[in-house]
């Protein structure tokens, strides 16, 4: 790599978890990403690219978007969609100290691509392994293990409380990526550790797949 003799660096994941001899079979397997730094915290210079591999549920690519969730009985599915997808935030901003920022952008504008609806908000956000468990269907809020678990091992779900936002809408895990699929044929999740100066994207696209 060029590195001269007198020249200190570390080896870290892309969560910016530095490799060291104790934990070097823990984090190092096969097809991992690996960071050559001056420092953990060290500016990358360039976009760099992660390849990521999971086994999607088969109703990912025959029902999502279309059948199980959306069976709406005749009414307007569409304002189930953005629930879902507002629960994603929610979720994401649950912890937050300060002011909880969530906006709804419909983008039609043709130079900027194609049309789009665009969820943002302030919360913890994702990792790329974390952005990696969230695209695998069936795999509830509740039951992601590794460091994307959350602290609802003991869930119970709330009393109803009349126009309330509690990150209740989607329990079973199923409805982010249905509304992603039923409103277009693409997502891409855009996300920034709260923790890390880090940005993590994530493209699940029909046409990829």
């Amino acid at each position: 790599f060029g590195i001269a003799t007198d020249e200190t660096f570390v080896i870290t994941t892309t969560n910016r978890k530095e490799i060291t001899e104790d934990n070097f079979s823990e984090l190092v397997q096969d097809g991992v990403t690996l960071y050559l730094l001056q420092s953990v915290d060290q500016m990358l210079l360039l976009a760099t690219k992660e390849r990521i591999d999971f086994l999607p549920h088969y109703d990912t690519l025959v029902k999502s978007g279309m059948y199980e969730y959306y069976a709406s009985e005749g009414q307007n599915p569409l304002p189930f969609a953005l629930a879902e997808l507002i629960d994603n935030s929610l979720s994401a901003t649950s912890r937050n100290t300060g002011i909880r920022s969530i906006q709804i952008k419909l983008l039609f504008d043709d130079s900027q691509g194609k049309p789009a609806v665009a969820v943002i908000d302030n919360g913890s956000g994702m990792t790329s392994k974390q952005l990696n468990k969230w695209a695998v269907y069936r795999l509830s809020k509740f039951t992601r293990q590794g460091d994307f678990e959350s602290d609802h091992s003991g869930y119970v779900r709330p009393l109803p409380v009349p126009r309330s936002l509690n990150s209740d809408i989607s329990y079973f895990g199923v409805g982010g990526k249905q509304a992603v699929f039923f409103v277009g044929q693409s997502a891409r999740m855009i996300s920034k550790p709260a923790e890390s100066q880090d940005v993590h994207e994530l493209v699940l696209s029909k046409e990829d797949f």
